[in-house]
């Protein structure tokens, strides 16, 4: 694995949707650290953006798409990226099919319904809000559910929750609705998705 900067505004989604308040979070503790400098570079060289080289020698992220976006919203020029595989000398189909191989893109809309990879934004902040990516980040971060190395893990969280919650809840009342996530969380509803952690 190579590890290098990299122009955060050049960076490639894999995904249509994240989670805002997700984002927002992130964008709040870039703040805190700010105030610390030494903290902060720190605290960026120890989350590398997780990237694979495309066609072209595009950079696109596989994980960390969050933090992408928070550093591109606070101003950030550049970041620290670690080249998990390098597929530069293929074709763009070619490069789509080894991601899909890979479990390295998730083309899921804001409402959690597939579309095709053309539908994945070329730039980071165009993507889409998912409010219910918000509701399982905040849920794993309380505890509700275990970080496992199952790719897209969160996402298949906020579709149990999306199935459970109501979306005008979700977007309406974030409080009310991750109180329900986080009892849904460690329910028997919940016993088959990676990561479940019985009380």
């Amino acid at each position: 694995m190579i590890v290098k900067s990299v122009q955060v505004n050049c960076l490639m989604p894999t995904q249509i949707a994240l989670g805002f308040k997700l984002v927002k979070a992130k964008r709040k503790g870039l703040r805190v650290l700010k105030k610390k400098p030494s903290e902060l570079v720190a605290f960026i060289l120890e989350h590398p953006i997780r990237v694979v080289m495309g066609p072209k020698g595009l950079f696109y992220v596989i994980d960390h798409h969050h933090l992408a976006h928070a550093l591109l919203d606070e101003g950030f020029e550049t970041a620290p990226v670690e080249v998990q595989d390098d597929f530069s000398k293929t074709s763009q189909h070619d490069f789509w099919r080894n991601m899909e191989q890979h479990a390295w893109v998730y083309p899921y809309d804001g409402m959690g319904k597939k579309q095709r990879i053309s539908a994945i934004p070329k730039k980071i902040w165009d993507m889409q809000d998912d409010p219910f990516r918000s509701l399982a980040g905040f849920v794993r971060r309380g505890g509700g559910f275990a970080k496992t190395t199952t790719p897209y893990v969160e996402f298949q969280w906020a579709q149990f929750l999306r199935a459970h919650i109501s979306a005008k809840l979700a977007k309406k009342n974030f409080a009310k609705a991750l109180k329900q996530a986080h009892a849904l969380a460690t329910s028997e509803a919940a016993k088959d998705l990676p990561g479940y952690v019985k009380t």
